[in-house]
């Protein structure tokens, strides 16, 4: 039993000792180094490298909650509304030989009600690709000048930073000047008077948009120009009325004022347009109270040819920060409309006011209220009057 014993163990360390020695002479296998996600600090906080690449990715985002109140004049009139708002936003660079190439996706997400309308919808409010000083996709124009600090929510009349399909070039310059060309899709207001037919022909041409930019330490300035085209789709006198190119212009600027407080800044825009009223930042129809106004960039005119509407707008405001994480913004408006001796019945005048107060306790997070005053005055319109109304908002903003 003992030898058996000796002879079993004796086989079993055999075995182990080839084993060994033929385990110690196959290849041995690494594990694979793990990819650490790098952060880039060449466009500033928030980016990261995505792993196994040069492209630095910044994920970001927000969630708005508003409340609104406006001045009622009609039972049947909503005087409240609730707005809740989620964005999502990816924003990807990679320096290249020509340049940064960025793109750049923003969604929008609302669920409102009351004021707002009612519904959910879902946007794509950017996606644009830059290369250089190319620019493609969905962004914002750039009629509009992009660095003024406007803080108001409800709206006044300027062309405020609307999102809009294009396609453009930025020249870039020394000493913070630049210059861009770019075509983008019309800035409509509408083409119909209550009591002419339609003259909405389809679209042939983009519109035409160029800035000249400064930006410096203390601010920035931007002259802004627009070419917009007015067809008609009516016929007078047996044939089409010709086209007529509608256009406007625009001067924007802000300027920071450290010595009221750190991060105040006053920022004022003026424009005026003639067959291009959109650029003024109105809506076709617009009303206060029980007064209403219909902004028109063209008509039919009594000699059967297109007559084009003019009117210009001024806006300004006043950021002050009281402490580091209370600020307040007053702002306000004045916009002129008219159409001439053809069509004065849809003259009018308004004019808005109003400011708000932020708290900031932490960064990203804002709550604030808002107050705004409008008055709207149709001009020529028999028996009609001006009215006025007040209109007010709360809300609850983080950012991410």
């Amino acid at each position: 039993m003992k030898l058996a014993k000796s002879l079993f163990l004796g086989t079993v360390a055999g075995l182990a000792a080839v084993m060994g020695a033929q385990a110690a002479d196959l290849p041995v296998v690494k594990a694979a180094p793990v990819e650490y996600v790098r952060v880039c600090s060449t466009y500033g906080a928030g980016f990261f490298y995505i792993p196994g690449t040069e492209t630095c990715l910044r994920v970001g985002g927000r969630v708005r909650a508003e409340y609104a109140y406006l001045e009622p004049r009609n039972r049947e009139d909503d005087t409240i509304g609730f707005l809740a708002r989620g964005r999502v936003q990816l924003d990807a660079r990679t320096a290249t030989a020509y340049g940064l190439l960025r793109a750049f996706v923003r969604m929008e997400m609302d669920r409102q009600s009351g004021l707002y309308g009612s519904g959910t919808s879902t946007n794509i409010a950017q996606a644009y690709i830059q290369f250089g000083g190319l620019t493609a996709g969905r962004t914002t124009s750039f009629f509009t000048n992009g660095d003024i600090p406007n803080e108001n929510w409800g709206t006044v009349r300027f062309y405020d930073f609307p999102d809009v399909n294009l396609l453009a070039y930025t020249f870039s310059f020394d000493n913070g000047f630049s210059a861009t060309l770019s075509l983008e899709e019309g800035s409509f207001a509408t083409t119909a008077l209550a009591d002419a037919a339609d003259l909405g022909a389809g679209q042939r041409l983009p519109d035409l948009v160029g800035n000249l930019k400064y930006t410096g330490t203390w601010g920035s300035a931007q002259l802004s120009g627009a070419l917009h085209q007015v067809r008609s789709n009516v016929v007078v006198g047996g044939d089409y009325p010709d086209s007529k190119l509608g256009w406007a212009m625009s001067g924007m600027f802000n300027v920071n004022l450290p010595m009221l407080g750190e991060g105040d800044a006053l920022w004022l825009a003026a424009t005026y347009a003639d067959g291009a009223l959109g650029y003024l930042g109105f809506d076709p129809d617009i009303s206060v109270g029980i007064a209403s106004g219909t902004v028109l960039d063209a008509y039919i005119g009594p000699d059967g040819e297109i007559e084009t509407g003019r009117g210009w707008s001024l806006a300004g405001g006043l950021n002050h920060y009281w402490t580091p994480t209370i600020r307040q913004s007053l702002f306000g408006s004045y916009a002129r409309v008219e159409y001439g001796t053809a069509a004065p019945s849809a003259d009018f005048t308004e004019w808005r006011v109003g400011s708000n107060v932020i708290w900031s306790p932490v960064a990203g997070l804002d709550i604030g209220v808002e107050a705004l005053y409008s008055n709207l005055n149709p001009r020529g319109i028999v028996g009609a009057n001006d009215d006025d109304a007040w209109e007010g908002r709360l809300r609850i903003q983080r950012d991410f």
